[in-house]
C-alpha cells in the first residue's frame, strides 16, 4: 500500500491509500480518484514528505509541515502526545455504496442459513434435489466455487463491505 498526499484543481488537499503507484495512476486515468471537498476529478499528486522514525525516541516524525505545526499546537499530554486529526478519505458517494452493500449483506444474512464451510456439498445438494431448497451462505474456496459454477450450480460471493475488514 502507498499513501499519497493529493491536490485538486481547486487547491484542496488531502490523502489517500493506493495498492501501488500503477494502481494510482490506473483510477486516475479513469477519473476515479476525486477530491472530497469539491468532487473534482483533476487531481494530482502534491509534494509528500515521507513518515521518519527516530532511532533516539522511537517516535515518528510527522510527514507534513503542517502535521508538525498540528502537533506543537496541540495541548501536552503527560504520557501520549494526541492522536493526530483523521482525515476523510472517503467520498459521499462512496458511504452511500458502502451503506447500501452492508444493508444488502445484513438483509441476505438475515434471511438464509450460515452452512459455514460445508455450503458447497449443501448447495450440491440442493441442486441434485437430495434435500430441500432454502437460502444458504457459507464458505467456499475459489476451486470449489468454480466447480459449483461448472456445474450449473448458481452462486455469488456476499458483498464485502470494506469496514468489515478493518
Amino acid at each position: 500500500m502507498i499513501r499519497y498526499a493529493l491536490r485538486c484543481d481547486k487547491g484542496h488537499e488531502f490523502e489517500s491509500w493506493f495498492q501501488s503507484s500503477a494502481a494510482y495512476d490506473g483510477q486516475r486515468k479513469r477519473k476515479l480518484v476525486t477530491c472530497p471537498s469539491c468532487e473534482s476529478a483533476n487531481v494530482e499528486k502534491a509534494i509528500m514528505a515521507p513518515r521518519v522514525i527516530g532511532k533516539s525516541r522511537g517516535k515518528t516524525l510527522p510527514a507534513t509541515p503542517a502535521a508538525a505545526a498540528a502537533e506543537a499546537s496541540a495541548p501536552p499530554s503527560s504520557s501520549e502526545p494526541a492522536p493526530a486529526e483523521s482525515v476523510a478519505l472517503v467520498s459521499p458517494q462512496e458511504r452511500e455504496l458502502r451503506a447500501k452493500l452492508k444493508e444488502l449483506r445484513d438483509l441476505i444474512v438475515s434471511k438464509a442459513e450460515d452452512v459455514g464451510d460445508k455450503f458447497p456439498d449443501e448447495a450440491r445438494r440442493m441442486h441434485y434435489g437430495d434435500i430441500e431448497h432454502r437460502p444458504i451462505y457459507g464458505e467456499a474456496s475459489l476451486d470449489e466455487a468454480r466447480s459449483l459454477i461448472e456445474e450449473g450450480i448458481e452462486v455469488a460471493p456476499l458483498p464485502i463491505v470494506p469496514d468489515d475488514r478493518n
